[in-house]
């Protein structure tokens, strides 16, 4: 059996509304199709070809979707416990290195999105930071090479 994904309440809500405007376009896009073929010769019926490779791509994506919502466990992160870095926390860190301060959500790979500064708890920040402590420090190794962090503080979210 496959191991479930944690995931935002927010995060999973997003993923519910994306199926049902895809699943509504597809209703529309196959509608289109089908009048693109009553056209005629459909090897150069530009409408019925790009029309079957749009519907392609929304069955691809409806298939995605629907994995992720099914291998999703919901979590509420605004009542996850804040004395560790834990799945829905925020979380500050000082890079050792650099003497830089950064911030993350830990959030799991389908709703973390670094522009809106969360990470997947499964990234190898996310991974070596989860589990510790303020004042807990670890060693994150990447691609860029290795870094130095020390948790400064762990915050409740404000958002499920």
């Amino acid at each position: 059996m496959f191991d479930l994904v944690p995931i935002s309440i927010t995060g999973f809500n997003k993923l519910k509304e994306e199926l049902s405007r895809l699943e509504k376009e597809r209703a529309e896009v196959s509608k289109r199709v089908g009048e693109a073929r009553e056209m005629g010769d459909l090897r150069e019926n530009g409408e019925y070809i790009y029309g079957r490779q749009h519907l392609g791509f929304i069955d691809g994506r409806l298939g995605e979707l629907r994995t992720q919502i099914n291998r999703s466990e919901k979590i509420d992160c605004t009542k996850v416990q804040c004395d560790r870095a834990v799945f829905g926390t925020i979380v500050t860190l000082l890079n050792l290195n650099t003497q830089e301060k950064v911030t993350y959500q830990l959030l799991g790979p389908n709703d973390a999105d670094l522009d809106t500064g969360s990470i997947s708890v499964y990234s190898p920040v996310g991974d070596a930071v989860h589990g510790l402590a303020i004042g807990e420090k670890t060693l994150v190794k990447s691609p860029r090479g290795e870094s130095h962090f020390e948790v400064i503080d762990i915050a409740k979210s404000q958002i499920e």
